[in-house]
């Protein structure tokens, strides 16, 4: 049987997830706001079903570069692996250090910098677009002359090894401290506290921090997230407002010069009261204290995305194109609609309709009888002809939202 093995990272990930969070509650810590972890997780998932659809592409953008640019050919063996190991390290190092640093690929990077917690469900926080710029320094190691299948194992390991770097439930490490990325390192980058800011660039060496200047000790509590909070939970909301922003301040800036010299420059120079006005004229302002359905319903949203995940990426190569559509499809509308649950945005009920209209669709094209064609069309006549019901229960049970308020919104 044909299995995609890597779908096991998904309960691989969230067992510790769920151990981090376990300690957090036994000893009271409250590393855990279950809002942002839902936040977290949502991003964590659309990068993962981004990766369905594009890992085959970067993996051709290699095997191209390869075969035709490659200035050698190394074969694998011991010295290429330490040598891939170190440069790998390097250019990872150099990759962040310049997220941080330039505003074209801050916009892609800010994403996984949003959350104001910091635990494992922080470490999932990247987007398909980080993993675009990623792939473009990383294309350096087929170009020397690296075969684009062990680029692709020490690519799964950079994926793995800082997953274990975001919490707080391990202190310093000892002489570990000197040479490797340990969470004490990381909590420091994650931190905006003045003397924190775009410091421990590194990925699993910290050595490159010590020799480029970029190396700080963790010293007093650190305060994550933003320098200017996001304050918003949307999966959409947080993935274009960093673009946004910074096209809002090129047009801003009168002479191409001065407009490129801020594509090039460093997120600083962007003003943040550009956000401010963004949010007043695209985001509507949160209601009140969330019910304790909502946070049960949007848990059990969540748990049916990441099961959902799971199976699509174990079966990757017995479903067909059109089913794995279906299934991204409404995972990708899932995680956009409980987003906007913990927002309280009112269009969420046609986000619901939409994803009950893709499983009547999937049911009928699929496993077609003239039974289940029976059930998908009496459900839909049902769902047409007491819209309104519908609407003010759910409203009344999600946000506790009088019927006469609903209608109006």
């Amino acid at each position: 049987m044909r299995l995609n093995w890597i779908a096991f990272a998904v309960p691989f990930f969230l067992f510790f997830i769920g151990l981090e969070y376990y300690f957090s509650v036994r000893k009271g810590k409250g590393y855990f706001h279950l809002p942002e972890s839902i936040a977290n997780l949502n991003v964590g998932i659309g990068e993962r079903l981004a990766d369905l659809f594009t890992t085959g592409v970067f993996y051709f953008f290699f095997d191209y570069i390869y075969h035709h640019y490659a200035l050698f050919k190394i074969n694998p063996g011991i010295w290429s692996w330490i040598f891939l190991f170190v440069l790998t390290d390097f250019i990872w190092y150099w990759y962040h250090r310049f997220a941080h640093e330039i505003n074209l690929f801050w916009v892609a990077h800010i994403v996984h910098h949003q959350s104001e917690d910091f635990n494992y469900t922080v470490s999932v926080r990247i987007t398909v677009f980080q993993a675009i710029v990623r792939s473009i320094f990383w294309s350096v190691m087929p170009l020397i002359g690296f075969p684009p299948e062990i680029i692709f194992v020490f690519l799964l390991i950079h994926g793995a090894y800082p997953f274990f770097t975001h919490t707080q439930t391990i202190g310093k490490l000892g002489w570990l401290e000197y040479i490797l990325v340990t969470p004490s390192h990381h909590r420091v980058h994650h931190a905006s506290n003045p003397e924190y800011l775009d410091k421990n660039f590194g990925d699993m060496l910290i050595i490159w921090d010590k020799l480029f200047g970029t190396f700080v000790k963790e010293t007093i509590k650190p305060v994550y997230g933003l320098v200017h909070p996001l304050k918003s939970y949307s999966f959409l909301w947080q993935h274009i407002h960093g673009l946004l922003e910074l096209i809002v301040a090129v047009r801003a800036t009168p002479s191409w010069k001065l407009k490129a010299r801020l594509l090039f420059g460093r997120p600083e120079a962007i003003d943040p009261s550009y956000r401010d006005q963004l949010e007043e004229k695209l985001l509507c302002t949160r209601a009140g204290k969330p019910t304790p359905f909502l946070y049960k319903y949007v848990v059990a949203q969540t748990v049916l995305s990441l099961t959902v995940l799971f199976l699509i990426i174990l079966f990757e190569h017995y479903l067909s194109a059109g089913q794995m559509f279906f299934a991204a499809t409404f995972i990708l509308i899932s995680i956009i609609n409980t987003s906007a649950i913990l927002e309280q945005r009112k269009w969420v009920l046609y986000l619901e309709y939409t994803r009950l209209a893709l499983i009547l669709c999937f049911i009928n094209n699929y496993y077609y009888s003239m039974y289940l064609f029976v059930v998908v069309t009496s459900i839909a006549v049902i769902v047409m002809l007491y819209n309104r019901s519908i609407r003010s229960i759910y409203f009344e049970k999600l946000y506790k939202i009088t019927q006469s308020y609903s209608r109006k919104n």
